[in-house]
Order: C-alpha cells, then structure tokens, then sequence
C-alpha cells in the first residue's frame, strides 16, 4: 500500500479543492443589499426579511400562497399565430421565446388558473415578467379574455395581477391591439356583475397600465411598486421640470387617488378575500377549519324538531 498516493494525495486535494456552491442559493436584495437564503426568501413570499421589499415573484408562487393549499387549475389559453410579422433583431421572434420558456419554465408571459382563496372561489391571471418583460402578446389577451370568459360562466370574481414593461414589439400593431381586446374583456365582467380586482405589481408601465390594469373595480399595489405609462425620463424632456421624488411609485400614487390600497403581499390574501366577499354581498370568510356554531333558537320559540 502506498500511504503517499491513497492517503497524503487525496487529503492536499480535499484542502485545496474549490466547492462548487449552486448559484440559486443567494439572492440579492436590489434595494438594501443584505443577501438572502433563497428558502428564507421563498418562505417570506420574496419579500426581503430586512427592508421589505417586494423581490419579483412567479405567477405559479403566487397562486400558490394565494389559494387554499396552493391547489388550483390551470384555465386553457388559445394558441394564437407563432410569429405573424416574422420579426427579427439581433434574433429571431421565435429564438427569443424558446430562450423565455427555456428561461423561465412556462409557455407565455400570463398564467391563468382557478380554485378558491379562503373558501372563495375565483379565476385569478398574473404576468410573469421574468418571461420577455412580462410584454403584453397575442397570448396574454388571449389569457385575459379566457380568464374573463370563465369567470363569467362560473359567476366567479376575476383577480389579476399585473407585471409589464408594455406592448411585445415583435408583434408590432397587434401587440398594441390587445388594448381593446383585453378593455372589451374587462365590460363582460361588468355587464355579468361580477368584481374585477386588479394588484399591480413592480413594474407596471406602457400599454398595460393603459389598458386593463387600470380598468379595475378596485385598484391595489404592492409597496413600491412602479406604476405609470411613460418613463420619467421622457416625461421630464417633455414637461421640462424636474418630476417629485417617488414620482410613479405606488405610495405616491395612493397618496394622488389613483389607487384604493397599497397593500404588503402577505396580507394580499385576506385583504382580497374581504373585498371580494364585500362585492358579492357575501358573508366574511370563516377562519379556520372549524364548522360554524349552531344558530341557537330566539327566546319564547321552541327549537325546530
């Protein structure tokens, strides 16, 4: 045996070998910098457990801290044209998507599902901006319409969370047409009578904010969230004057009427679970699992046999 080879060799190896640590442990807070352990983050919603704040979170994580037991179903989108203009830059249309949905796990940039949240039932949407910007497509109006149809034909509320830099431009004017079509959605949920919520997230700007996420019943933000259509650079070139601080942040709008709440993510669930059952003339949600107490019989009556 020899003892230089099988043992002083692998032990120097051992000491000087460099530890290959995945790269998704860590995540980075972008706005006080403390670095956070990505279970601690998942467990706390993306929402940084020294300055909270709201990190970027993915629809299927949403829904699942949203619905009862995380269960939900996925509503079925029609599949529009793949790439109707045949648009290229420095790659074509079609490169790019497999790049998000390689990226990001998912089809499309909308994510539409159904089950109940606090014993409520609704159909719920939300864009992914990690998959192109979250860019308003064919398929994301396509979404919005299917979400909107099946809330109808289940006499449900329709939730949805909103994340977009604006328009896709690899789809040019039809991208842009998604403004009506999703506007023309959002009247068949009021002509049925049912709520329509609408939380917007960071960011939401362009022809989004133009559209559907400001059409809602009631208008709530997550903290510090940026809200507008135009960037504030453009808008500064063209008013030529300086824009107040947190000019386009949830706060600040709040604070002007253009939203009813701002609301931290993990009271969401409650905070849409009592507007929701408010609308609908429903009753407030039961906590717990707990079956409700016997309704005891009036003095002078006689309990029902």
């Amino acid at each position: 045996m020899n003892w230089i080879t099988n043992y002083v060799r692998p032990t120097i190896n051992s000491l000087f070998s460099r530890r290959e640590i995945p790269d998704n442990l860590w995540s980075k807070c972008p706005e006080c910098g403390t670095m956070l352990f990505h279970r601690e983050l998942t467990d706390n919603l993306n929402v940084c457990t020294n300055c909270d704040h709201h990190l970027a979170i993915t629809p299927r994580d949403r829904f699942a801290a949203l619905f009862d037991g995380g269960v939900f179903a996925e509503v079925k989108v029609p599949e529009p044209i793949a790439d109707p203009l045949h648009f290229r830059d420095q790659k074509k249309y079609p490169d790019r998507m497999k790049a998000a949905q390689k990226a990001t796990g998912e089809k499309e940039a909308m994510l539409v599902a159904e089950g109940e949240m606090n014993r409520t039932p609704i159909v719920a949407a939300a864009q992914n901006f990690a998959f192109m910007g979250g860019s308003m497509s064919m398929y994301v109006g396509n979404a919005i319409i299917a979400g909107a149809e099946r809330a109808v034909k289940l006499k449900r509320p329709f939730v949805l969370f909103s994340a977009a830099g604006g328009a896709r431009m690899q789809e040019g004017i039809l991208g842009l047409m998604q403004m009506p079509r999703t506007t023309i959605a959002v009247e068949m949920l009021k002509d049925a009578g049912l709520p329509y919520i609408v939380v917007l997230t960071h960011p939401t700007t362009g022809g989004v904010t133009a559209s559907y996420a400001m059409l809602g019943d009631v208008q709530i933000a997550e903290p510090n969230a940026l809200i507008g259509f135009a960037g504030a650079r453009v808008i500064e070139q063209t008013i030529r004057e300086k824009l107040p601080e947190g000019f386009q942040r949830s706060e600040y709008l709040l604070d002007h009427g253009m939203l009813d709440r701002v609301t931290h993510r993990k009271a969401l669930k409650e905070e849409l679970t009592t507007i929701l059952r408010m609308l609908s003339g429903q009753p407030p949600a039961v906590k717990g699992d707990l079956p409700k107490p016997e309704a005891k019989p009036a003095e002078g009556t006689k309990p029902a046999t």
